[in-house]
């Protein structure tokens, strides 16, 4: 396969990580402007653990997508009492945090005579896991996708669920979701915490498949794109966020006519879509009668 292809759908990969993370926090009713901090507090904590530590991958990923899950408990805990906007320019205000952390901190031990660690602004070099155990990029490709197609069944699970119900439901109306009984705090905070893991794996990957980070790669506008994905690709499905990162990475990026205006191509996109297709591509509306369709042609076949 060509490599500027496996580059791509390798892209289109890892950041439908973050696009799922700010979908399920859309389920609650919340818009998050911040999941990339988890994404980069994964990608060091993950990076750390292989690069300086000698873990292996599997467990790198899940010890950086458990730290950024208990930090998106610990940020769950803190704004639990806010929402709407307020809720959003909390998590921008801790994105931005998180990211200004990683400028000054430097955390490095001596490897080979080599250096090897978080340097402030300098970033984090070194994490070669990829060429250490001779992985190709097609092969690591087939990581990122079947660790997201792992993610995706999860999803696909959730949604036919009590506990997806329960989410739907939250962000439908919190009071009437209280009046059922339910707490709502709690499961505020538990869906924080999920999607706060999937940005986490997400920036793993990311961290692996690059070999550098560095704080600035984390900005506001990543956060920005994985909330817009979910507008674009629907709310319907988790399957809609893919949508919105594969016609912005595999399609805008592709084509070069555009390559020079891309952003405001996007931008344009996300305008349109928004004023005609409030919940996205793939809408609840949209995908319900997607599932008659099926099943009425599934009985016809039979």
């Amino acid at each position: 396969m060509d490599d500027y292809l496996v580059t791509v759908l390798s892209n289109i990969g890892m950041i439908s990580f973050i696009a799922l993370s700010c979908y399920l926090l859309f389920l609650i009713g919340e818009i998050s402007f911040g999941q990339q901090a988890f994404f980069a507090i994964s990608a060091y904590t993950s990076g750390m653990a292989t690069a300086m530590w000698g873990w292996p991958l599997w467990i790198g990923l899940l010890w950086g997508g458990g730290i950024a899950a208990i930090a998106a408990a610990l940020l769950g805990v803190m704004t639990f009492r806010l929402h709407s906007m307020y809720f959003s320019i909390a998590t921008l205000a801790f994105a931005e945090m998180i990211r200004l952390w990683f400028v000054i901190i430097t955390y490095q031990i001596e490897i080979e005579g080599e250096m090897v660690g978080p340097d402030g602004a300098e970033g984090f070099q070194g994490i070669r896991w990829v060429f250490e155990n001779n992985v190709t990029p097609f092969q690591y490709m087939g990581i990122i996708w079947g660790i997201l197609i792992a993610i995706l069944i999860f999803f696909l699970l959730l949604e036919r669920s009590r506990l997806g119900s329960i989410f739907r439901m939250l962000g439908e109306d919190g009071l009437l979701t209280e009046m059922q009984g339910l707490n709502v705090v709690r499961y505020r905070i538990l869906a924080s915490t999920l999607a706060g893991f999937v940005a986490g794996l997400g920036g793993g990957l990311y961290a692996h498949f690059a070999t550098y980070v560095e704080p600035q790669i984390f900005n506001v506008m990543l956060g920005v794109h994985g909330m817009a994905y979910g507008l674009i690709g629907g709310l319907g499905t988790a399957l809609g966020p893919l949508i919105g990162v594969a016609l912005d990475i595999g399609f805008l990026e592709s084509v070069r006519a555009i390559q020079g205006y891309r952003m405001i191509v996007f931008g344009g996109l996300v305008a349109i879509l928004i004023i005609f297709m409030p919940r996205g591509i793939l809408d609840e509306e949209r995908v319900h009668r997607i599932c008659l369709f099926w099943r009425r042609r599934s009985h016809t076949q039979d």
